[in-house]
């Protein structure tokens, strides 16, 4: 009997399922709520100059006539953000009278001077931004990336630390860990008195986000059966894009970013107080001899199932016997040397690692600088979040028909080209300049959404953990150094979209050098893919449980740590 027997005789996917996986989920609607959080925490507002702060006459002009005579134009004839005249220019207001209109080359016309009395905002969209809050423009703007950054990072720390402490400590033990730090961190950024605080607290809702994501998908996988967990993980997968959804919609009716900081966040109170009647993962329980307590929580499954006698039917010896394969596994060591000790492993893992840092680095380099398309954020944070809705499942289907590899090409050569058109494409045409951006983050998506799998199917069982947490350590930071690159900008206005859509191109290059796996066996050993590397097959053998496993086993290990 496989262990998979065990969670059909108590329940398969009764009650305690449909609870459990609901719950687990629910968390998860709001996780694109912290990653996406400083597209509208961090919006910048138009700003200028103050005026100068010992002119009285200057307080009885309207504030038009305020701006005329202290600010200058800059070369599109908008009013300088971070200059203004060193003395008022009382010539401005007689009509007729231009010297000093186009005040600001140098030696030709009045002084210009710095923000020395600061900055004066206009606050129509947002009632207040980290921006405006602790005035991160002009010489402090690269805070602003810095600060998305650093939460990335917490992400990455998060990613190494609670892996392993997963294996070590429980899945459900980690989980609550997780859902406090989320909130409390949270809770404390909101309340920041400084960018420096808040950043701190940011990197720990990061480091949480991580290990609610992986011990969130540990528990449902290792909790359902093996025919149901592609439709559990592919719909589990769709909540991430529907908090997209929600957090425009939150954004939109909290203006205020230090408001809009605690609603994302107080959600996580909540889930921590009922992730308590959460059950510890039987199989991890088993695998780190702590059978007895397995028994007790499948027997706990079976009675909420409405499946008493068949629960009590379980036993420590009947258990072991399940879990035997599993146990054998587990006493050989591996480590993520082998990734690259041999020709085949090598290509793969070079080739996965370009296709998850450009994938996670173009995603978030446009996801993450909405205001540059000069539409409503709130509505361009909508149809981004949507678009990955038809994404998802014409490249389910291009991968199903086609097979992993074009796909995983296709999309990636795609985006990139999307987003190099753009650069073509003149700022007034902003429908145009926006359809394209959104067919490149769908692109994105959908890429996203096939190394999940590809990816999982490359990698042999023994040592697919390691491959599988090396790729997702690539993807974060490809996600680290995305908000840096659009300082670029300021030397360079068209390269930071250059380099966004350059980097898939040169992915989906990569791309090409991996295997095509449609149709093949899962591989179980490093030889099996080396023979595959040399054109031998292995003979198709595998049970339709283990064809299960290949769709399975992405979800089971790197959407826990997904971007």
């Amino acid at each position: 009997m496989a262990f998979g027997d065990l969670l059909e005789q108590v329940g398969s996917t009764g009650r305690f399922q449909v609870a459990h996986v609901t719950l687990l989920c629910m968390p998860i609607l709001m996780m694109a709520s912290h990653n996406l959080l400083q597209n509208f925490v961090a919006s910048v507002p138009p700003h200028t100059c103050s005026a100068h702060a010992n002119q009285s006459a200057l307080s009885r002009l309207s504030q038009g006539e305020v701006l005329l005579v202290t600010v200058p134009l800059d070369q599109q004839g908008q009013p300088q953000r971070c200059q203004r005249y060193a003395a008022p220019q009382w010539s401005l207001l007689v009509p007729n009278e231009t010297a000093g209109s186009e005040g600001g080359s140098e030696g030709t016309g009045p002084e210009l001077q710095g923000c020395t009395d600061g900055w004066a905002y206009n606050m129509t969209e947002m009632t207040s931004t980290i921006i405006s809050e602790w005035d991160l423009v002009c010489d402090l703007r690269s805070l602003k990336q810095m600060g998305q950054t650093i939460y990335m990072g917490g992400v990455l720390v998060g990613a190494l630390i609670f892996g392993s402490l997963s294996d070590k400590y429980g899945r459900r033990i980690l989980l609550l860990i997780s859902n406090l730090m989320i909130a409390v961190g949270g809770t404390c950024a909101a309340f920041s008195n400084s960018f420096s605080v808040f950043c701190v607290f940011r990197f720990f809702c990061g480091m949480g986000l991580c290990g609610l994501v992986l011990n969130s998908f540990s528990l449902i996988v290792e909790w359902i059966p093996t025919h149901v967990r592609t439709v559990v993980g592919t719909g589990t997968g769709y909540c991430y894009t529907m908090g997209q959804l929600i957090l425009a919609v939150v954004a939109y009716f909290i203006r205020d970013w230090r408001w809009l900081t605690l609603a994302v966040s107080l959600p996580f109170y909540v889930s921590f107080l009922y992730s308590w009647w959460f059950l510890e993962s039987a199989r991890w329980l088993v695998l780190n001899k702590k059978s007895e307590q397995a028994v007790k929580n499948l027997r706990a499954v079976a009675r909420f199932n409405g499946r008493h006698e068949e629960g009590e039917k379980i036993n420590l010896d009947m258990l072991q016997e399940s879990m035997k394969k599993e146990m054998s596994c587990s006493q050989v060591t591996h480590s993520a040397l082998d990734l690259f000790r041999t020709p085949s492993m090598r290509t793969i893992t070079v080739c996965l690692s370009a296709v998850w840092f450009s994938t996670s680095f173009a995603y978030y380099g446009l996801s993450m600088d909405l205001q540059k398309f000069g539409v409503d954020i709130y509505l361009i944070q909508v149809i981004f979040g949507a678009v990955d809705i038809p994404a998802k499942v014409v490249i389910t289907v291009s991968m199903s028909v086609l097979g992993r590899r074009p796909s995983q090409c296709a999309a990636l050569i795609l985006s990139g080209v999307t987003i190099l058109i753009n650069l073509s494409v003149p700022f007034e045409k902003q429908m145009l300049r926006t359809t394209l951006a959104v067919v490149g983050k769908g692109c994105l998506a959908a890429s996203f959404n096939c190394c999940y799998l590809y990816s999982g199917e490359l990698y042999p069982t023994v040592i697919r953990q390691n491959g599988m947490g090396w790729v997702a350590m690539m993807a974060r930071l490809g996600a680290m150094v995305a908000p840096m690159v659009l300082l670029s900008a300021d030397a360079v206005p068209w390269l930071p979209a250059f380099i966004y859509g350059g980097a898939p191109i040169l992915s989906g290059v990569f791309a090409y050098f991996l295997p095509e796996t449609l149709g093949s066996p899962l591989p179980d050993t490093i030889q099996d893919v080396e023979e595959r590397g040399n054109g031998k097959r292995k003979s198709p053998t595998s049970s339709p449980r283990k064809e299960e496993l290949v769709l399975q086993d992405p979800i089971t290990t790197l959407l826990k740590e997904s971007a």
